[in-house]
């Protein structure tokens, strides 16, 4: 392992209720605390760490920016070396989420952070994917206004243009109240709901959320982003067709065929939308 600046603590840990103040390790040029005689969790900020929180920071910014999130919504990325966890804001406005506000959280939803912050109450969402999906490193929730119509309907989504082949021939509609019953608040804010969201999602790269929203899927935070935005931008140009006629959608090879092209492109919007984004909301 190549040696890394470790991220120092900023002062001395005592042994809760007790006074003591706890051994101290030293190997080479790390010192490592023990906090109740266990070792305290801290992890490299090696510059890859950094420009991948860096990058979910933007990622946030540029989900508002484009009106896929607003108050609401969330994404995450996985960790790169710790399995099983992932990174994620803590509870707040999307548009306004910076480095500092990154929290680490484990599958079952716990939250490690020094400072005891909250993350979302729908973390789950996130923690159930990553744990049935190993091929997803990047989880999108919104609530993006034009989606929601084909969650609540028997109009299905589906892909109308090249941009949006990853949809497929089926989007999948998540049903709360199979698990949940018909008083639920509609939120995933447990291992259970996380978990069956994750099965209605299967190997699909989206899903809608009956009266909620829908979740999106990516191998990296651009693509979940790409996928996030244009799952909306395919909801409005489907909800404007259908006031025409009838909607010739892409084949399931057309979908496929476009899929894997946008997947070769995906830095060109990416600097675009991070461009407007970070000029607008820093």
């Amino acid at each position: 392992m190549e040696r890394a600046d470790i991220q120092t603590h900023p002062k001395t840990i005592s042994r809760q209720g007790s006074g003591e103040t706890p051994p101290k390790k030293h190997s080479g040029h790390l010192e490592v605390i023990i906090e109740d005689f266990e070792l305290l969790e801290i992890y490299p900020m090696s510059n890859e760490l950094d420009a991948l929180i860096e990058e979910l920071v933007i990622a946030n910014k540029i989900l508002y920016n484009e009106g896929v999130v607003d108050g609401f919504g969330h994404i995450s990325v996985r960790h790169p070396s710790k399995e099983s966890r992932f990174f994620i804001a803590k509870s707040m406005a999307p548009g306004l989420v910076s480095a500092k506000d990154i929290l680490e959280c484990d599958f079952e939803g716990v939250i490690h952070d020094p400072e005891n912050r909250k993350s979302y109450v729908e973390r789950f969402i996130h923690s159930e994917i990553f744990r049935a999906r190993p091929d997803i490193n990047s989880i999108v929730h919104s609530h993006s206004p034009s989606v929601i119509p084909f969650g609540v309907t028997s109009q299905r989504l589906r892909p109308i243009c090249h941009m949006s082949g990853f949809l497929g021939s089926q989007t999948p509609i998540y049903e709360i109240r199979h698990t949940a019953g018909e008083t639920s608040d509609l939120l995933i804010n447990s291992q259970k709901l996380g978990k069956s969201l994750a099965n209605t999602l299967g190997s699909a790269t989206v899903a809608l959320m009956r009266g909620h929203g829908s979740v999106t899927v990516g191998t990296s935070i651009k693509q979940a982003v790409y996928r996030a935005i244009y799952t909306e931008v395919n909801a409005k140009l489907q909800l404007e067709s259908m006031k025409i006629g009838t909607i010739e959608f892409l084949t399931d090879a057309e979908a496929m065929a476009t899929a894997g092209m946008a997947d070769q492109h995906l830095d060109r919007p990416w600097a675009l939308w991070k461009e407007k984004a970070l000029s607008q909301h820093g």
